[in-house]
């Protein structure tokens, strides 16, 4: 661990596993660790700061910036950052990091036990048997084995998926409108066509920004040539959960793994989402849980060491 004095100072505006300040102190950052404070106090709070560190408390906007007269970095704990506004920090020269790479395993491993959940009825028939019905039959599920799967987005999060599942004996697409060159064999680099012609599941790997508003939408869901298996551990905004009701009440999709919603607050749902909500929810082949795919206690901890490494890189030039 370095000994230089610390020479930078960070605000933590939201909890944090407490390895982040050994890990700051040894590149010389100074935190203060404020989890409580509210949304309308950090913009004053920032005066002095070189850095801020958010999860997900507040949407960082060119006005939780004003007063920031020192700020050279957002770091964001987590992986996805839309709730910053990246072209307020580009305005002010301030640097955006996030730690994509500290929760892909969590989120890899977790997209492969839905799929297996899925498709063995894991879930439904743990619910049966808790009510003493015990049906076998019934409950006969698919192999991944033999079949081809087609992800959407290849980041860290796609990336992770493909190693994970590439143990069960599947063929592999990806599609990434992106960085297509990052998809590299024995996982194929397909158009979106090809990937909706061939795909017997298809699992989501894509951010939320503007463009993947609903990206997967009714003419999304219509164009696959045969039915599939559907999987969402990226953001809920870029499914549009009306037409994925639809298309699995047609059958057209055969079941459906969400870990995220189009709106999580799940108090405020208006009367459309409220509709579309009680039939996941009862669905016998919907899986719904709460946003948890990068969320372990190994990745927890793979976050801080991700964003400090980050931090002191930008402050090292």
């Amino acid at each position: 661990m370095s000994t230089k004095p610390s020479t930078s100072t960070v605000l933590i505006i939201d909890e944090i596993h407490p390895s982040i300040f050994p890990m700051l102190e040894s590149i010389g950052v100074e935190a203060d660790y404020r989890p409580d404070i509210k949304p309308e106090e950090v913009p004053a709070a920032l005066q002095g700061f070189d850095g801020l560190i958010v999860r997900s408390k507040m949407r960082i906007t060119a006005g939780t910036l004003a007063q920031a007269d020192k700020l050279t970095y957002v770091a964001r704990a987590g992986a996805g950052v839309d709730n910053i506004d990246e072209q307020a920090l580009q305005e002010r020269g301030v640097i955006l990091l996030a730690a994509n790479e500290g929760n892909s395993q969590a989120v890899g491993e977790f997209t492969v036990g839905l799929l297996v959940s899925l498709l063995r009825n894991v879930s439904r028939s743990h619910s049966q048997v808790q009510q003493k019905v015990w049906l076998r039959e019934e409950n006969r599920g698919e192999e991944i084995s033999g079949k081809t799967i087609g992800i959407i987005g290849y980041g860290n999060m796609g990336q992770s998926f493909a190693r994970t599942v590439s143990g069960f004996g599947c063929r592999l697409l990806a599609y990434d409108r992106y960085a297509p060159e990052k998809i590299n064999l024995p996982v194929e680099l397909v158009s979106l066509e090809q990937l909706q012609a061939e795909a017997d599941i298809v699992s989501l790997h894509i951010p939320f920004i503007p463009e993947n508003l609903r990206f997967a939408n009714d003419a999304f869901f219509s164009a696959f040539r045969k039915p599939i298996w559907f999987l969402n551990t990226s953001r809920g905004e870029v499914v549009d959960q009306q037409a994925l009701v639809r298309h699995l009440q047609s059958g057209s999709i055969k079941g459906a793994a969400l870990d995220v919603l189009e709106n999580e607050k799940l108090q405020t749902l208006n009367p459309q989402q409220q509709q579309d909500f009680e039939y996941l929810a009862s669905a016998p082949n919907v899986i719904l849980t709460p946003h948890i795919a990068g969320w372990t206690h190994e990745s927890y901890v793979k976050i801080n060491e991700v964003l400090v490494q980050k931090i002191g890189q930008v402050l090292a030039g």
